[in-house]
C-alpha cells in the first residue's frame, strides 16, 4: 500500500471513530452533524466527501465495521460447536463476551443504534440480526433434532439464540469495569439459558 492509500485509510479510520465517539457521548447517531464530525477528525468538511457520500453511508460503514469481526467469531464459533459440542455453548460465549468487551466502545454504538433515532441504520442493524439468525437456522437444520423441526420453528430456535446472545452483550456492557464476579455471574447465566433453550428443543413439538 503506498503512502497515500494509507493516508486515505487513516483519514476514513479518524472519520469513523469521531462519528462512533461523538454518537455515544451525545444523543446518538441522529444528533451527529457532518462537520462536527470532520473538526473531531482533524480534517475539513471537503474531506469527509471523499470517502462517503453522506453521514447515511458513514454510519453503513460504522455497522459494517462492527458487524464483519463479529460474523467471522460467529463462524469460528459454528466450526467449534461442530467439533466440539459438549463444550461449545460455554467456550462460544466466553469467546464472544471476550470481543464484546474488546470492542465495548463499537459494541456500545450498534446495540444503541439497534433501537436509534436514525432509520437506515435501524433497518442495517435489523439486517445484520436477521444474517446471524439465518447462518444459526442453516447451522444447526442438519443436527438433531432440528432435521424434523419445520423451517419456521427452527427460524423460532435460533431467534432465541441471537436475543439472548444480544440480551448478554447488554448486561455485560453495563457492568462497572472490575467487577469479574459479576460478569462470570452473568456469563455463567447466558449459558444456563442457551442450555435451557437447546434442552427444550428435545422435547418440542409443532402444534
Amino acid at each position: 500500500m503506498s503512502t497515500r492509500d494509507e493516508r486515505k485509510q487513516q483519514t476514513r479510520r479518524s472519520l469513523l471513530n469521531a462519528a462512533l465517539e461523538l454518537s455515544l457521548e451525545g444523543k446518538g447517531f441522529s444528533g451527529v452533524g457532518l462537520r462536527e464530525v470532520a473538526r473531531a477528525a482533524g480534517v475539513v468538511p471537503t474531506a469527509f466527501y471523499r470517502h462517503f457520500r453522506d453521514l447515511d453511508e458513514l454510519g453503513l460503514a460504522l455497522v459494517d465495521d462492527v458487524c464483519f469481526q463479529l460474523r467471522r467469531l460467529m463462524r469460528e464459533a459454528r466450526a467449534t460447536a461442530r467439533a466440539l459440542p459438549d463444550v461449545a455453548i460455554r467456550d462460544s460465549v466466553r469467546g464472544y463476551l471476550g470481543y464484546v468487551r474488546t470492542h465495548a466502545r463499537a459494541f456500545e454504538f450498534l446495540l444503541r443504534e439497534r433501537s436509534g433515532g436514525s432509520p437506515v441504520l435501524r433497518e442495517a442493524i435489523a439486517k445484520e440480526i436477521r444474517y446471524f439468525v439465518h447462518e444459526l437456522t442453516t447451522d444447526l437444520r442438519p443436527l438433531e433434532p432440528f432435521a424434523k423441526f419445520s423451517a419456521s420453528d427452527l427460524e423460532m430456535v435460533a431467534d432465541l439464540v441471537v436475543t439472548t446472545v444480544v440480551s448478554l452483550s447488554l448486561e455485560i456492557l453495563s457492568l462497572p469495569p472490575g467487577h469479574s464476579r459479576l460478569e462470570e455471574d452473568a456469563v455463567a447465566r447466558g449459558v444456563k439459558q442457551l442450555r435451557l433453550i437447546f434442552l427444550g428443543t428435545r422435547a418440542w413439538r409443532t402444534d
